[in-house]
């Protein structure tokens, strides 16, 4: 092989090489799991990509996730732990924790309610006996907001849901919600689908 052929061919498996492992890792990026407190969350369903992750999950300093919904269909979030030991409830972690997620809308809708649900078993509605909810002690107003909506009802049974309301989220605006989770009987992974809804035709 001539010198002036193997420089090209030097270089074309330069290429090669440079391109795959930068395809390689993209795809490693999209199924990235985000660590924050004692959880990793995961958007590896689709519909959604989470951008950012902040926070340890007290109150003080809630867990932040920030998320761009690419669709008006719901989404799940995938949230795992490793650590099923429960905490000392004074530390207001473990069984507890707070989460805050900051939703960019990048459907190209406009949003006018946004509803969360957990579910222990994906698909399957989180019932009283399953020990997950959106919960807190004391005066639920104080624990559960938002920032793009004025109101919110929840539905325990039979399912763990929040419906946020009174609001118009349009494309490329930004919506923030604010609520505890517990998890009395914990488990290594458990499901928040996430429900961005557009106004009825």
């Amino acid at each position: 092989m001539s010198w002036v052929r193997l420089r090209w061919f030097a270089r074309g498996l330069i290429v090669f090489y440079v391109f795959f492992s930068t395809f390689g890792q993209a795809d490693a990026e999209s199924g990235k799991l985000w660590n924050a407190g004692r959880y990793t969350f995961s958007d590896e369903m689709g519909g959604f990509t989470i951008t950012g992750v902040s926070g340890k999950g007290t109150r003080q300093d809630p867990i932040i996730l920030t998320e761009e919904f690419h669709s008006t269909t719901p989404v799940v979030l995938i949230i795992r732990t490793e650590q099923t030991n429960l905490k000392d409830p004074a530390e207001d972690i473990g069984i507890l924790f707070h989460l805050r997620v900051e939703a960019i809308n990048g459907s190209g809708h406009p949003w006018v309610e946004f509803g969360f649900e957990l579910q222990e078993q994906l698909n399957v509605p989180s019932d009283y006996g399953d020990g997950l909810s959106f919960y807190q002690p004391g005066d639920k107003k104080d624990a559960i907001d938002s920032i793009g909506y004025a109101s919110f009802s929840d539905d325990f049974e039979p399912y763990d849901r929040l419906i946020f309301r009174d609001g118009k989220i349009d494309p490329r605006e930004n919506a923030s919600f604010g609520f505890p989770i517990a998890d009395f009987t914990p488990k290594r992974t458990f499901y928040l689908v996430q429900d961005p809804r557009i106004p009825s035709s």
